[in-house]
């Protein structure tokens, strides 16, 4: 399904003007209740990395302390566990909620440098530079546009009926589940555009100095995560284990792999889960894609009429809709990106409501139908 056409062209430009109407309205009420929010999400984020680290690594001076063995301690599993649980909370709210609306500079008109979106730097491979041109740039202006947009599937994966089939589509499922997994790097190489470099569309000499950049990125991360962190957890256990007479340099090695082990699943938490909201935004039944002769000369109205057509949106509480970044609006997002996020729930009643006057389907469901939809698909579109 395309662009719609039982509207005339004076109606689009009509919700259009509605469409601008609301925005403009949130723009001119941002203030104190908007500030104090973002700032908490911040600080409560911040809280529970801290804690995360923390429990992990007082997970292992206490079973030192009371001179049990690491693989046959419930409390040390128990503690470790609860850090890794903390730490990956936090990886996510940092990376939805926080780097991502930051990076749409939501909050640049607060005019405070730790959440500029020209400076601000996340906890990812992926340099915030070059996401913000493929994402903020390329994908909200031509989003599910074929040949214009690489979010389509990221450009791995058959995701619609109006794609041509390859061999590789039988993949579909596989590809999935390990994307899925190793999002963070997904998203590092997306700007790359490897398949058009593989195919000689695009010359190393374009792709090299954005592969230099993600790739000392990436190396920060995993000296970070991988080295620094580790090193750490593994020091920290020298006085107890000289106290108690144990052989430090067995709890310090014990401790440095897993310190990088809890990084490691914390990580993973936070690649399935934004996976999957993103997923689930973008890709459950219903949602529309359109071509180039579609898009063609369009108006700020008729791309307000697509974001509405392309996105789909998920139920859920606030604690919900915090850990997804509210891009479990991902409607409301889509119309209006740069719009601080805490606003989102307010407005998409407005937002519905104008798209049944005119006609226009509002794709929202709960976790359960979206995610459903959305494997149903991956799996049946692999087949011709």
């Amino acid at each position: 399904m395309g662009m719609p056409t039982h509207l005339s062209a004076g109606e689009i430009e009509e919700f259009g003007r509605e469409m601008d109407s609301i925005r403009n309205e949130v723009m001119d009420s941002r203030g104190a209740k908007d500030r104090a929010y973002i700032l908490q999400v911040i600080k409560w984020q911040r809280w529970l990395a801290l804690a995360g680290r923390g429990l992990i690594f007082f997970s292992f001076l206490f079973s030192s302390y009371i001179g049990l063995e690491f693989s046959s301690d419930p409390a040390f599993y128990t503690l470790l566990a609860m850090g890794v649980m903390s730490l990956g909370l936090a990886k996510i709210v940092e990376n939805m909620e926080i780097g991502h609306n930051v990076m749409h500079a939501q909050w640049d008109w607060m005019r405070d440098p730790a959440v500029q979106s020209n400076t601000w730097e996340w906890d990812i491979v992926c340099p915030s530079d070059q996401w913000k041109h493929s994402h903020n740039v390329v994908h909200h202006t031509w989003t599910n546009v074929f040949g214009k947009d690489p979010d389509i599937g990221y450009g791995v994966i058959r995701i619609s009926e109006r794609q041509r089939w390859k061999p590789m589509s039988l993949f579909n499922p596989v590809i999935h589940v390990v994307l899925m997994l190793l999002f963070q790097w997904g998203v590092a190489v997306h700007d790359l555009h490897l398949g058009r470099l593989a195919t000689g569309k695009k010359k190393w000499s374009e792709v090299k100095p954005l592969a230099v950049q993600m790739l000392m990125k990436s190396m920060r991360q995993l000296r970070k995560d991988y080295l620094l962190w580790p090193l750490l957890g593994s020091f920290l256990t020298i006085p107890v284990t000289l106290a108690l007479g144990l052989d430090t340099l067995d709890v310090m090695g014990a401790a440095f792999v897993m310190v990088a082990l809890a990084n490691l699943v914390a990580n993973g938490m936070r690649n399935v889960w934004t996976n999957v909201i993103i997923f689930c935004g973008h890709f459950p039944d219903g949602v529309s894609h359109f071509t180039k002769q579609e898009v063609e000369a369009e108006t700020r109205a008729a791309w307000y009429v697509r974001q509405l057509l392309g996105s789909a949106n998920i139920g859920g509480g606030k604690l919900f809709h915090i850990l997804s970044g509210n891009l479990s609006h991902q409607i409301e997002h889509h119309l209006f990106p740069d719009l601080p996020s805490n606003r989102y729930p307010e407005i998409a009643p407005r937002v519905r409501a104008a798209a049944e006057r005119y006609g226009l389907p509002y794709n929202t469901g709960s976790m359960t139908r979206q995610l459903g939809t959305t494997t149903l698909k991956i799996w049946r579109l692999s087949l011709p």
